[in-house]
């Protein structure tokens, strides 16, 4: 892989550089290879530059160089407080300890850099691409490279607010980046998903991993939520609903249906998380699985939510148990004991774990028996409740690298979440509380009234939905919840949370190499 070196390192290209010897790219053994350049001229250099991007933009929530680093979208929030922490979380708890120099926020700042380079690159290359390649494909494959734009500075104005603009590859270095408001950024991302959204396929005519127009349309919703435009949130969201495209998940389906559990958690099974395989509700995942034996990747989902319960005498690693996990966070007291308080499909035994037993038999005295009477680190990171949503176990690989799942990253449980969110910021509550029991009916959990509509009330119908999926981090930093939140229902796992931390420290590498001119964010 070829990446150009820049003065501002945040910024740093990384070229479209997997190419493919046939256009079916995405199926899950692709004949590929890294080469030095890809010519935009045809379709297979443009496979092979979307390619380039897409690995770039799995990236994102799959490094294994920073093992805690899933851990900032977690941890100092609501929903979880530190486990066995590896030490690029840590500042996500410790507040006081998140400055310029914070490593996770340097990554991430990064990672979203050279997406946009990427999707620069791609987008110039349908504008001069030869006359010969049809335009519906120019404009399919431009629309694709829109929508990881447009994500990657969503994600940026998210968390950092005012942050550089460019729409042109960097080819060389450069030391004069400067902040673009962030209204000018938030138009800038609408631009780009409503070029998209006509030119993107229908779900039923995409190939697997490839952007839909729904992918589009959700993420517009979202970004018009961010602006506090919900009226126009609202016409996005309810055209995903509408398409006739998805459907919630409401009965067992998919490769263990005829064993126990329930079809919540049967979305969440290797073999049962692609639309091919029978997931109605996936809108974009990124997709992982692998046919090859024994295959693995650096992605550390497994690790961050599955607790190390083989570490007390008497639990062996299992496949229903999840693996090998490390526990490197452990759920909040708020989502372990309150969050669910009626009967919750999405708090069943398949879903959220909560109950052990000694499974050893080489350990006679207890096998078989409730693990109960453990203290102290051992119900941080080695026996306590979590969401099973990344079990994964693989008897050739006991040791359990990275897992092999599907990063579910959009699906229509959110879309109805974010469209109630938008109706709530109307007024129109029985709306919201209609959207809300979509999601209720399915779970076969009470339904809700318009009366009991508020923002925490949504929010906390995302946790019961979302946990383990959703970036929580984002959710509030969005809605600006995050400190009232946070200190109200998690107080006691963060030190020094305060309204300065709605925004992330800019990377002083970056700051140092822009003779001045890239300021940093108030308190950092």
């Amino acid at each position: 892989m070829k990446r150009f070196a820049l003065a501002f390192t945040a910024l740093l290209v990384t070229s479209q550089l997997i190419s493919s010897c046939k256009d079916d790219y995405l199926d899950e053994a692709p004949a590929s290879l890294y080469t030095p350049q890809v010519v935009l001229v045809d379709s297979l250099g443009f496979e092979a530059a979307m390619a380039g991007l897409q690995s770039v933009v799995r990236e994102q929530y799959t490094r294994s160089d920073e093992q805690g680093l899933l851990g900032m979208m977690q941890l100092g929030t609501d929903v979880a407080i530190p486990g066995q922490v590896q030490g690029a979380e840590i500042p996500y708890y410790n507040y006081t300890l998140l400055n310029s120099q914070d490593q996770a926020s340097a990554v991430m700042w990064s990672w979203a850099y050279r997406t946009i380079n990427n999707a620069n690159q791609i987008i110039q290359g349908t504008a001069t691409a030869p006359a010969t390649l049809r335009q519906g494909y120019k404009n399919r494959i431009s629309a694709e490279a829109r929508f990881f734009r447009a994500y990657a500075y969503d994600f940026l104005a998210t968390l950092w607010g005012d942050v550089p603009l460019i729409d042109v590859p960097v080819n060389s270095p450069r030391t004069d980046f400067t902040r673009t408001p962030v209204a000018t950024v938030n138009d800038f991302i609408v631009e780009d998903l409503k070029t998209a959204i006509p030119s993107l396929l229908l779900a039923s005519r995409a190939a697997s991993g490839r952007i839909t127009q729904a992918a589009a349309q959700q993420l517009l919703g979202q970004v018009y939520l961010r602006m506090n435009q919900p009226a126009l949130a609202e016409t996005q969201l309810q055209a995903v609903i509408s398409s006739g495209q998805y459907k919630l998940v409401s009965a067992r389906y998919g490769v263990r249906s005829s064993l126990p559990g329930d079809y919540f958690s049967d979305m969440f099974i290797i073999g049962n998380q692609r639309r091919s395989q029978g997931n109605t509700e996936l809108i974009w995942g990124i997709e992982q699985q692998l046919l090859v034996p024994g295959g693995t990747t650096s992605a550390q989902q497994r690790r961050m939510w599955v607790p190390a319960y083989y570490n007390i005498k008497g639990m062996a690693l299992a496949d229903s148990l999840g693996g090998r996990g490390l526990g490197r966070l452990r759920l909040s007291n708020w989502v372990d004991y309150q969050l669910y308080t009626t009967p919750d499909m999405r708090n069943s035994k398949y879903n959220l774990k909560r109950r052990f037993y000694y499974n050893d038999p080489t350990q006679t005295a207890t096998f078989g028996k409730r693990v109960t009477g453990l203290t102290g680190s051992d119900t941080i990171y080695n026996i306590t409740p979590y969401t099973t949503k990344w079990n994964q176990f693989d008897p050739a690989d006991t040791f359990g690298f990275g897992t092999i799942k599907d990063i579910t990253m959009m699906r229509l449980g959110e879309t109805y979440l974010l469209l109630a969110e938008a109706q709530f910021k109307q007024g129109k509550l029985a709306e919201a509380a209609a959207s809300i029991n979509a999601l209720r009916t399915r779970a076969q959990a009470p339904q809700v009234m318009a009366s009991q509509m508020t923002l925490n009330f949504i929010l906390d119908e995302r946790a019961r939905e979302l946990i383990g999926e959703e970036q929580r981090r984002l959710t509030l930093v969005r809605t600006g919840t995050l400190v009232e939140r946070t200190l109200r229902l998690n107080g006691a796992s963060v030190t020094n949370l305060t309204a300065k931390n709605l925004l992330l420290p800019i990377p002083q590498t970056s700051i140092d190499l822009n003779n001045g001119l890239l300021t940093q964010n108030t308190g950092y």
